[in-house]
C-alpha cells in the first residue's frame, strides 16, 4: 500500500478514545487519509459537514469514529430505546458494510446496540428485533427507515426513540438523490430533532446535494478533498493508483474478447459491470459455461433476498467473478479487486467513475478496462474533459476464440437461455435509447445486426426500436423457436400445457364465424382516430415531418372526439364539423 496519509490518529486536536484506537489497530489503520484528518476533527467539535473526496478515500471511517466519540462523551448516557445516531445510505449492500465496519468499533463498547435496518426481510423482524435489543446506532436504507417510523400501530414509536439523536449521516448523498429517495429523506428529516450534528458524505458534489445540504444542515463546513499532484490541479474523480483502460471492438466481438480476459486472469478477483439486470441474469450464465474453475457470481437490483448472502459471500472470496449492475458501483468496498471491467458503459459519467473506484481503494493499486463500440469511441474525450480521468488504450485480443455458435447452440438447446437472450438484447437497447450522454450513444447508429449476433440471437425480437428495419447481415436460425423445449421439465411441462390450452382453443373456434358487436359508428371513429394520433406522434417522435395544416386537423378532429364523447356535441354535429378529408372518407 501506498503512502497516502496525513499523519497518525495521535496527531488529532482531539484525543481518541483507548477503544476507537484499540479497534484502529486491530484493523491495520495506523494513519489516517486525507478526508479522515480532514473530517474528524471538525465533526467532533459540534460543526455540520459536508464532505466530498474521490472513491476508496476512507470516508466510512471519517464518520464512524467521530459518531463513537460524540456519543461517549455525552452527558446523559443513552437508554436502550433511545437513538443517539443514524447513518442513511442507498443500497444494503453498502448499509451492510458499513454495519460490519462499525461493529468492529462497537464490540470494545458494550453500552452501545446497534442495528441494520435494510429491505429484503419482513419488516416486523425489524420491529421485534429493535424492540428486544434497541439501537443506540441504526445503519439504514432510506426506504425501511421510513417504514419503521409509521409503525406505531405495531408497538414501536420510533419517532419518540430518535428525540436523543445527536448524529445523522447521509453517505452516498448523490446516489440517495439519484435513486429517487428525495422523498424519503425529506420524510425522515421531519422527524428528527434540529439539534443534531450531520455529515453529508458523497464522491460527487451536485446540485440536488447542493439542495439538500441548505435543507438538512446549519452552517456546514465544506471540505473537499483531491489526489495529490496531477490529480490536485485537474480535480481527477478517480483514484491516482487506479489504472484505467478501454478497449474498442465490434458488438459481435466483444463478448469474445471478454472471455479471453478473464481465462487469463483467472486468479483474480474481478467486477463484470453490464446495464440491466436482464443482461446480467443472460452473461452470468454464459460466463458460468465459459470460464471454468472460476467461481461466478452474480447480484443486480432485481433479486430480492439473496443480495445480502450473494455480497457477503463474495466479499470474503480470494479471487472470482462478480457480474453485476450499477448496484455495486457505489460505496461498496469489496476487498482486494484487481479488475474493474465494465461491459457496457454505464448511463452517466459520474457513474463511470464510482464503478471504478471498486478497485485501487485506500492506496491500494488497480485497474479497470471498459469496452466500446467504434462508434462510442469519442465517449473518451469526453471523460477526460468531464470527469479528468485519464485512459490508455488496450488493443483487442488476437487469435481469440469464437464462442458465440456454442452460446447459440445453447440457446437452441435449453429454452431458458434462449429467452434470457431475447430479454437482455431487449433490455440494452432501450437502456442504451435511454443514456445520459445520448450525442455519443446514439441508438439510431447501433449496427442492430452485430449486436444480435453479440448476443448469440437465434432470431431477432419483436420491439419498436427494430420496426421496419430489415437486417441482411443477421441470419436466423431455420428452426422454428416455438420448439425449443426448456431443459428443466417442470417449466417445459408448463408450457406444453399452456400450449395444449392454446391449441384446443383455436380448435374449437376454427371454422366458426367470429361474431363481431356491431359498434356505435361514433366508436369505430374513435378508435380510427386514436389509431392515426399515435402514428402521427411516432412519426414526430422519428423525425419525420407533419405537415402544419394535417397537424391542425388532426387536433381539430381529436378535440371534436374529445366533446363527442362528453355529450357535448352530437353524432350529426359531430359529422358536419369534421374536416374535408374525413367526409371524403365517410362518403
Amino acid at each position: 500500500m501506498e503512502a497516502v496519509t496525513e499523519g497518525g490518529w495521535s496527531s488529532l486536536p482531539v484525543p481518541l478514545s483507548p477503544g476507537v484506537l484499540r479497534a484502529l489497530r486491530e484493523l491495520r489503520f495506523h494513519q489516517m487519509t486525507p478526508v479522515q484528518s480532514a473530517t474528524i476533527p471538525l465533526f467532533m467539535s459540534n460543526k455540520d459537514v459536508a464532505a466530498e473526496a474521490v472513491t476508496g478515500s476512507g470516508k466510512t471511517l471519517a464518520f464512524v469514529i467521530p459518531i463513537l466519540e460524540i456519543l461517549l462523551r455525552r452527558e446523559e448516557k443513552l437508554k436502550k430505546m433511545q437513538v443517539g445516531a443514524i447513518i442513511i445510505t442507498p443500497t444494503r449492500e453498502l448499509a451492510i458494510q458499513i454495519d460490519e465496519v462499525l461493529s468492529h468499533f462497537t464490540k470494545h463498547f458494550p453500552m452501545f446496540s446497534q442495528i441494520l435496518l435494510i429491505g429484503g426481510r419482513n419488516p416486523m423482524e425489524d420491529v421485534e428485533k429493535f424492540k428486544e435489543h434497541g439501537g443506540n446506532i441504526i445503519v439504514a436504507t432510506p426506504g425501511r427507515l421510513e417504514d419503521l417510523f409509521r409503525r406505531k400501530a405495531d408497538g414501536l414509536d420510533l419517532a419518540s426513540s430518535v428525540k436523543a439523536l445527536d448524529v445523522l449521516v447521509l453517505d452516498e448523498a448523490d446516489r440517495l438523490l439519484d435513486m429517487g429517495f428525495e422523498a424519503s429523506i425529506n420524510s425522515i428529516l421531519d422527524f428528527l430533532p434540529k439539534q443534531r450534528r450531520t455529515g453529508l458524505f458523497s464522491a460527487t458534489q451536485t446540485q440536488e446535494v447542493e439542495n439538500l445540504v441548505r435543507a438538512g444542515l446549519r452552517n456546514p463546513v465544506r471540505i473537499s478533498v483531491k489526489e495529490k499532484g496531477v490529480a490536485a490541479s485537474n480535480t481527477q474523480k478517480t483514484p491516482t493508483r487506479l489504472e484505467n483502460y478501454y478497449m474498442i471492438c465490434k458488438a459481435d466481438e466483444k463478448f469474445n474478447q471478454l472471455v479471453h480476459f478473464l481465462r487469463q486472469h483467472k486468479q483474480e478477483k474481478h467486477l463484470v459491470f453490464f446495464s440491466t439486470c436482464a443482461c446480467v441474469e443472460y452473461y452470468g450464465k454464459a460466463l458460468e459455461s465459459f470460464v471454468k474453475q472460476v467461481k461466478i457470481m452474480s447480484i443486480h437490483g432485481k433479486m430480492k433476498h439473496k443480495r445480502n448472502k450473494i455480497f457477503t459471500e463474495f466479499r470474503k472470496l480470494p479471487g472470482g467473478i462478480l457480474v453485476c449492475t450499477d448496484v455495486m458501483a457505489r460505496g461498496i468496498d469489496i476487498p482486494e479487486v484487481h479488475w474493474v471491467l465494465q461491459y457496457d458503459p454505464p448511463s452517466s459519467a459520474s457513474a463511470f467513475v464510482h464503478r471504478c473506484g471498486r478497485t485501487a481503494r485506500i492506496g491500494n493499486v488497480g485497474s479497470a478496462l471498459v469496452f466500446l463500440l467504434p462508434m462510442e469511441e469519442s465517449y473518451i474525450n469526453f471523460l477526460s474533459i468531464n470527469q479528468k480521468c485519464p485512459m490508455q488504450e488496450m488493443k483487442p485480443q488476437t487469435n481469440v476464440l469464437d464462442l458465440l455458435p456454442k452460446l447459440r447452440s445453447m440457446a437452441l438447446a435449453d429454452r431458458a437461455v434462449f429467452e434470457k437472450g431475447m430479454k437482455a438484447f431487449v433490455s440494452y437497447v432501450q437502456a442504451y435509447g435511454k443514456h445520459e450522454c445520448n450525442l455519443i450513444f446514439r441508438i439510431k447508429d447501433l449496427d442492430f445486426a452485430s449486436l444480435a449476433r453479440g448476443f448469440a440471437l437465434l432470431k431477432m425480437p419483436k420491439m419498436p426500436e427494430l420496426r421496419g428495419k430489415s437486417f441482411p447481415d443477421f441470419t436466423p436460425v431455420t428452426v422454428n423457436t416455438d420448439s425449443i423445449s426448456f431443459k428443466d421439465k417442470n417449466r417445459e411441462k408448463q408450457r406444453q400445457k399452456k400450449l395444449e390450452e392454446q391449441r384446443k382453443e383455436r380448435e374449437e373456434n376454427q371454422g366458426k364465424k367470429k361474431f363481431v358487436k356491431n359498434k356505435a359508428w361514433s366508436k369505430q371513429k374513435a378508435k380510427r382516430e386514436k389509431k392515426k394520433k399515435v402514428t402521427a406522434k411516432r412519426k414526430r417522435e422519428e423525425g419525420s415531418d407533419i405537415e402544419d395544416e394535417d397537424m391542425e386537423e388532426l387536433l381539430n378532429d381529436t378535440r371534436l372526439l374529445k366533446r363527442l364523447k362528453k355529450g357535448k356535441i352530437s353524432e350529426e354535429e359531430f359529422e358536419k364539423k369534421l374536416t374535408g378529408n374525413q367526409r371524403t372518407e365517410l362518403i
